[in-house]
């Protein structure tokens, strides 16, 4: 996975801030083996903002929060990042379990049909 950290409208190095955004966005994997790769960005406004995208291998998550401290600010838009990550996992999840039970309903109806259908032509055959 490839980390990008980008700090906007600062003056020097911010190695501490630098290393905890890849120390989060490493720990992202653990919900999800598809990231592709995480950019992380830092905006030095009135307000301490931090985005994060996650880019995924059939999706991109995105999340923004902004606070008086970069570390809180950090932490609260990963934290958004995991909460999405884990609704975007449910709802994959979902998808492949509703995509089995339709498999199964319809192969349950057509031995229904058929069997059906070899009772209605038997009952007609004894006549």
């Amino acid at each position: 996975m490839k980390t990008q950290v980008t700090f906007r409208h600062f003056n020097g190095q911010h190695p501490k801030l630098h290393q905890a955004a890849e120390e989060l966005a490493a720990s992202f994997t653990k919900y999800n083996n598809h990231i592709i790769s995480t950019n992380v960005e830092f905006i030095n406004n009135t307000d301490k903002i931090v985005n994060f995208t996650v880019h995924l291998k059939e999706h991109t998550i995105a999340a923004e929060f902004a606070s008086d401290d970069f570390h809180k600010s950090l932490n609260a838009a990963a934290d958004k990042i995991v909460k999405q990550i884990h609704k975007y996992k449910d709802k994959k999840n979902n998808t492949k379990t509703n995509t089995k039970l339709k498999n199964i309903v319809n192969v349950f109806e057509e031995s229904i049909k058929d069997e059906f259908d070899e009772s209605f032509e038997n009952e007609f055959d004894d006549e």
